[in-house]
């Protein structure tokens, strides 16, 4: 039963670290942009995945945020909100929400001429929840066909990997220097008490023998 509690865990463990990178990691996608705006929108059970209020703005429970209305090269729209993240998390230190928002709109095309862009962003699209992800950058490309290397996304995954091989380095290396000697230490002691209890046990069995008139061996 333990062992598939154990197991249980660690499959949450990793499933929760899975969807952690996958929401936080920049992706890109090529669309075309359509339309962009400005809205006012109220946070509720979802205020989780928006992020902060622009550099220099209140915190509030309502205020403006801008998006991009955009569509695949497939035909099927998806919408990016427009917002910085300044020195929060995800650490990306966007500040010019305003300025991406005029280059999108300035990149504004339709079906008979379209403009395609490359989409950097972060988060996920979910018409359930009403979340967007968030647009982190735009450049022009050439054409639908275009395929984006996620070389930022692999550079911080192989940062993350050595940061974690190193911890656990440095935590066998503490285990071994320090905890391990304590545990034997302390099995040591266990044993020679265990020891003098046998010991003891077995003298007071054999004065409890000389009174039932057994000889003593």
């Amino acid at each position: 039963m333990m062992r598939y509690v154990k197991w249980t865990l660690w499959l949450l463990a990793a499933t929760l670290i899975v969807a952690t990178l996958h929401y936080n990691l920049p992706q890109h996608d090529i669309v075309r942009i359509v339309n962009t705006e400005n809205r006012r929108v109220d946070f509720g059970e979802n205020a989780f995945f928006w992020a902060s209020p622009d550099v220099g703005s209140a915190t509030a429970e309502t205020r403006d945020v801008f998006f991009i209305q955009t569509v695949r090269p497939n035909g099927r729209p998806i919408v990016y909100r427009n917002e910085d993240t300044a020195w929060g998390w995800p650490p990306y230190f966007k500040i010019g929400s305003h300025n991406l928002q005029a280059r999108a709109s300035n990149l504004t095309s339709t079906a008979a001429d379209p403009v395609w862009v490359a989409m950097r962003h972060y988060g996920w699209r979910n018409e359930f929840l009403t979340i967007f992800p968030n647009a982190i950058s735009l450049r022009e490309v050439e054409g639908p066909e275009v395929r984006i290397f996620p070389w930022l996304s692999l550079t911080i995954l192989a940062t993350l990997a050595l940061i974690g091989l190193m911890l656990r380095q440095m935590l066998r290396r503490f285990r071994r220097r320090t905890i391990d000697p304590v545990l034997d230490e302390m099995g040591d002691r266990a044993d020679r008490a265990r020891d003098r209890a046998r010991e003891a046990k077995g003298g007071f069995r054999a004065w409890l023998d000389t009174w039932r008139g057994k000889p003593r061996r």
